[in-house]
Parts: structure tokens; sequence; C-alpha cells
């Protein structure tokens, strides 16, 4: 009995030691997946992080030694230009009171202008719906000279577009010596679509804008071109057309 009993013992031992072995190659398995997940993870967040600074190099070589006017697709995506008469010049309103636009997207009208609401600074050229400005600012941006080339919704998420106009918002700022190239690139939205009750022409989801003023008659007109793509060189011969100096207030800002 004593033998048997000694004998049982042992197996139990040899069983409970053997479990003890395969719990602890369990242990090791489930040790090396965490830290494999927590390896993929942080890869993940890494590359997230790196991504734009990697989209915007690659983007940055792809056009570098480009002009504007051979950015993106030909002229020819563009269509005619519109203009009709503008009202809102020196026409100021308190910060923080919604202006009520009709166009869409806007090229003139009311605006801020009190402490702290300036235009917007000319080294800010591509704004995306999270860093974008108020339309009451921009419009004061329009009232001094500034081209804003608007993108609606529907190219948001476009990576080629997005990367043409961040491209031409480079090269502008790039060239832009004295500070007379003023011009900026934003994003017309669905809540800009919601308040003005004005989307973009089907197709064409890319527009210009301009404030002008005919100084021999002193009547001022907003201009627009809308375009199924982004197109530099349409751009180049938009702004030749509209150039800073013929806005109501150019020489400021």
């Amino acid at each position: 009995m004593a033998k048997s009993s000694k004998s049982e013992k042992s197996e139990r031992r040899q069983v409970i030691d053997d479990i003890r072995r395969k719990q602890k190659r369990a242990d090791k398995r489930q040790g090396m997946a965490i830290v494999g997940v927590c390896v993929v993870v942080a890869l993940v967040i890494i590359g997230a992080a790196l991504y734009p600074k990697v989209r915007d190099m690659v983007n940055d070589q792809k056009w570098k030694g480009k002009s504007v006017a051979e950015i993106g697709a030909a002229a020819s995506v563009c269509g005619d230009i519109t203009e009709k008469e503008a009202t809102g010049s020196g026409e100021h309103v308190p910060e923080g009171q919604q202006v009520d636009y009709t166009d869409g997207p806007v090229a003139f009208g009311a605006h801020w202008n009190v402490a702290g609401i300036a235009p917007a600074p000319i080294g800010d050229r591509f704004y995306t719906e999270g860093s974008r400005p108020e339309l009451e600012q921009l419009v004061h941006n329009l009232e001094h000279g500034y081209t804003i080339l608007w993108y609606d919704t529907t190219v948001a998420d476009d990576s080629e577009q997005v990367a043409a106009m961040r491209a031409i918002a480079k090269i502008m700022d790039a060239n832009d010596t004295n500070q007379r190239l003023k011009f900026k690139v934003a994003p017309w939205t669905k809540a800009d679509v919601k308040e003005t009750g004005k989307a973009f022409p089907k197709g064409e989801p890319i527009a210009f804008t301009h404030w002008r003023v005919d100084r021999d008659t002193e009547k001022q007109y907003g201009a627009w071109q809308y375009c199924s793509e982004v197109s530099g060189a349409a751009l180049t011969s938009f702004m030749d057309k509209y150039p800073f100096t013929d806005a109501p207030e150019p020489y400021a800002y």
C-alpha cells in the first residue's frame, strides 16, 4: 500500500508539473502575442503621425520646379467667368455676428473688421474644414485683394486633387517675395451650403472668387469661375485678369 501511495503521489506531481509547464508555455505565447499587438499598434500610430509629412514630401518632390500653371488639369476644365454687382466694401459687422451670404461660394459682402479679426494671415495659404476661418473673415480677405480657390466636400477626400491644391498654395507662398500674391485655398463646407442654401454646380467642385472695383465707374463686382478639376493654368489666367490691385482696398494686409 505504501508503494502504491508513493507511486500515486509521484504521478500526481508529474501531472501537476506537466500542467505548470504547459501553463508557462501558454503564458509565454500570450505574452509574445500581446507584445506583437503592441508593436503593430505602435507602428500604426507612428505611421499615422508620419503620413502627412511623408505625403507632403512626396508632393513637394512631384511638383518641384513647376509653376502654378503646370499644376493640375488644363484650363479647359473650367467654365466661363461670371460677374455680378457687389456690395459690402467697408460694411463691418460685430465679431461673431453671422452675415447672410447668398452666393456659393462667397465673393463679396459685409464682414468682420474688429480687434483681432483682421483678414486671415497671408501666410496661411491652405485650409481644411478644421482650420478654416469663418466666412466673415475670409470675405475681409477678398475685400483686400485676395483670390480664393474653394473646394467642396466631394473633393475633400480626393488625395490627388488635394495634393494639387496644396502644391499651388506652397508655390504661391514660395514665390511671394513681396506679399502681393494674395491667394488662399479654402473648403466650402456642408455648413456653408446649409447657411447660404448654395452648393456648387454639379460636377464642378472647384471655384475661384475675387472682388473687384471698376475704377472708372467705381462699381464693385464679384467674380466666379467653376471647374471640374483643379487647374493651375485656369487659376493663373484668373489671377492675371483679377490682380489684387483691382480690389476695393488692395494695399492693406
